[in-house]
């Protein structure tokens, strides 16, 4: 793991808030045409994450062939999207909105199309605005053999970023979607 990823000795343990989904309970997708996790996407990941014990979080996605690199396996860049997805969706069980500041990534095994590969992730530390966190990936089962695994900081934002850098049509028909005023409202209430 590099510097950057090492949480500094003044960090703290993660606290998992009081508002958080219930471990089980199925996140849903931050955003319909989230290339990650969102259902508007014909060729995304559609990965499914559900909040776990403490401040951890499980997920599932399928490799596809719109999802290969190498004839019948899974595209390095699109491993490393499900570990990056996954590791955000971490931030639901803090109540923060976060971006992701730096992914580091290993590629331990091939991935073949037609593969569920189960995902871990958990924060390991927070330091102010940073969050430390790490995540695997497993392919047979959230047992089986690890595939990829990253370590990740994510960057605590207010939904101004958003406001102030995405495209505005884009902005002002999520922010028109009643689910996403409701989680919106939900994150500002969050000193």
């Amino acid at each position: 793991m590099s510097t950057a990823l090492t949480p500094p000795a003044e960090a703290i343990p993660p606290v998992r808030h009081p508002d958080a989904p219930a471990p089980g309970e199925l996140l849903g997708a931050h955003y319909e045409h989230c290339f990650g996790c969102g259902g508007g996407q014909p060729h995304g990941l559609h990965l499914e994450a559900r909040a776990g014990e403490g401040v951890t979080i499980t997920a599932e996605f399928t490799v596809t062939t719109d999802h290969q690199g190498a004839p019948g396996l899974a595209h390095g860049g699109i491993l490393a999207t499900a570990l990056d997805e996954t590791l955000g969706s971490l931030n639901w069980l803090l109540r923060v909105i976060a971006v992701t500041g730096r992914l580091e990534t290993d590629f331990v095994r091939p991935v073949p199309v037609g593969t569920v590969l189960h995902l871990q992730a958990e924060v390991t530390a927070v330091h102010g605005r940073k969050i430390y966190c790490t995540a695997t990936g497993r392919i047979g089962g959230p047992e089986g053999p690890v595939a990829v695994r990253a370590d990740a900081l994510f960057i605590e934002v207010k939904v101004d970023h958003f406001i102030d850098n995405g495209r505005p049509e884009e902005i002002q028909a999520a922010m028109a979607d009643p689910d996403q005023v409701r989680r919106a409202r939900a994150f500002e209430v969050n000193p």
